[in-house]
């Protein structure tokens, strides 16, 4: 399969928030208690050979640190996630930053498994983080993934 993977472009912004009110429920996600809206973040579009986007990934640098906010991929297990982390990590070592980060919750064990596989470290649980995430975004369901109650947020890093 042949792909590329590009910046997002502001011609992009649209669709953008549509993955997020699709795949997040909002024009926003939340992380460490702030919300994050599709189209202030910037990001790379996967592209597949037919011009299809197939995943995105969005991401902010705040000093020496780059957080990976957001990252889809439509068909899972095709190395278009891992396209796009790569493509993340890089602009952020050109960003000069030391340290890439994300967040996902505890019931995420695909994203878990997936980061750890990418060299991220489990770095830690914020435990009950996700009451103060309700408070900002009250469409959080209570039960996430596999029947799991959907309590914690779970941090990931990588040095750089």
């Amino acid at each position: 399969m042949n792909r590329s993977v590009r910046a997002l472009t502001d011609s992009d912004r649209g669709w953008v928030e549509t993955v997020f009110r699709d795949h997040w429920g909002a024009e926003f996600v939340v992380s460490r208690g702030v919300c994050h809206y599709a189209r202030a973040l910037s990001g790379f579009v996967c592209i597949d050979e037919h011009g299809t986007r197939v995943g995105v990934a969005t991401y902010r640098i705040d000093n020496q640190e780059c957080e990976l906010v957001s990252l889809n991929a439509f068909s899972k297990n095709a190395g278009i996630g891992t396209q796009l982390v790569e493509a993340v990590r890089q602009a952020a070592r050109s960003s000069g930053c030391t340290r890439f980060w994300l967040i996902t919750t505890n019931d995420n064990l695909d994203a878990i498994r997936f980061y750890q596989r990418r060299g991220f470290a489990m770095v830690a649980v914020h435990a009950n983080a996700l009451e103060i995430s309700r408070r900002l975004k009250p469409s959080i369901p209570e039960i996430g993934q596999f029947g799991i109650p959907l309590r914690d947020e779970v941090e990931f890093e990588m040095r750089l």
